[in-house]
């Protein structure tokens, strides 16, 4: 259907202008990154399933953030490495492109979603300590998770297919390393103003809306923990959510930067650096946020390392 609607029936990635050398050293750095961020995810992942220190919900939303991190990553990234190591551009096919930009945006927005109930999480365990257990019960989390997915992938429905009903014909050359929406918006000859307004809302909703429940709930974190009589209770109390709020500030701050414009169409230079660093550069430090301010995380590994290799010694 979206082949008969549009007169692209493929799209070339242009992908990073410079020398094939520079191309290599890139592909090098980018690769790097890339196998850190999957490594130290995949880490996280077995850890928390496999360590019965972590079997809280707390660690439970951890793992699947690292599950979407590594999903992200893996739709666009993979395709841009092999972009850098041919000659000249990259050949994506219509479908491809429309798959990756809805896994791409879907796979965000659920992120986002995820990362609210973390902060709700994270409001209970410290505000309301003796019902935490109640309210966060295991059935409680596996539905958070499951809303949060599902409300991800359904919210991307629209926006994506109103991207692609659109008509392609002044290029089909995407200056950018991956099917950008604001890149592709631009190669349309139909009017895209209103498209573009009703994206900006869509993103506004989706960032602005998963930091609502954040700050309230870090509001009544802050006021509760500023109550603890003593500073190494307040330490211990803020040291459960120093990660969370890192990830926070970093994720919505990149997002906030790519994506909350009226104007989607932005140069292409600027939605390459902020693509690289929603998809390169915050992924890379997510898991070292999210382990190396964690003891009890870091003791549960070293728990762990130890049982695979009795002759590791700390």
């Amino acid at each position: 259907m979206l082949r008969n609607q549009s007169s692209a029936i493929e799209f070339y990635l242009l992908g990073f202008p410079g020398s094939q050398e520079l191309r290599h050293i890139l592909f090098g750095t980018f690769f790097f990154f890339y196998l850190v961020t999957v490594m130290g995810n995949i880490i996280i992942i077995v850890n928390v399933c496999f360590n019965k220190r972590l079997q809280s919900p707390m660690y439970f939303f951890l793992s699947h953030l690292s599950v979407l991190e590594i999903l992200t990553i893996s739709i666009a990234v993979p395709l841009m490495l092999w972009g850098l190591l041919l000659p000249g551009m990259q050949r994506v096919s219509l479908t491809v492109c429309v798959a990756q930009l809805y896994l791409y945006l879907s796979l965000g927005t659920t992120e986002f979603v995820l990362m609210a109930v973390m902060a709700v999480d994270r409001y209970v365990a410290v505000c309301n300590p003796l019902r935490y257990s109640v309210i966060m019960s295991s059935c409680t989390c596996i539905w958070m998770v499951i809303v949060s997915w599902v409300f991800g992938f359904l919210f991307q429905i629209w926006p994506v297919y109103a991207t692609f009903q659109l008509k392609y014909c002044k290029s089909n050359v995407v200056d950018h390393f991956f099917c950008d929406r604001g890149q592709l918006l631009r190669l349309s000859c139909d009017d895209t103003l209103f498209t573009e307004f009703i994206l900006f809302l869509m993103a506004v909703f989706i960032i602005v809306g998963s930091l609502i429940p954040t700050v309230i709930s870090y509001t009544y974190i802050i006021s509760t923990i500023l109550k603890i009589p003593s500073a190494s209770g307040q330490r211990k109390a803020f040291s459960t959510c120093a990660s969370h709020l890192t990830y926070v500030v970093i994720g919505c701050g990149s997002c906030m930067f790519l994506y909350v414009k009226p104007k989607q169409t932005q140069a292409a230079e600027y939605n390459r650096v902020a693509s690289l660093l929603v998809l390169v550069v915050t992924p890379f430090l997510n898991p070292f946020i999210f382990t190396l301010r964690n003891e009890k995380f870091m003791e549960a590994f070293q728990d762990g390392m130890k049982h695979c290799n009795p002759f590791i010694k700390y």
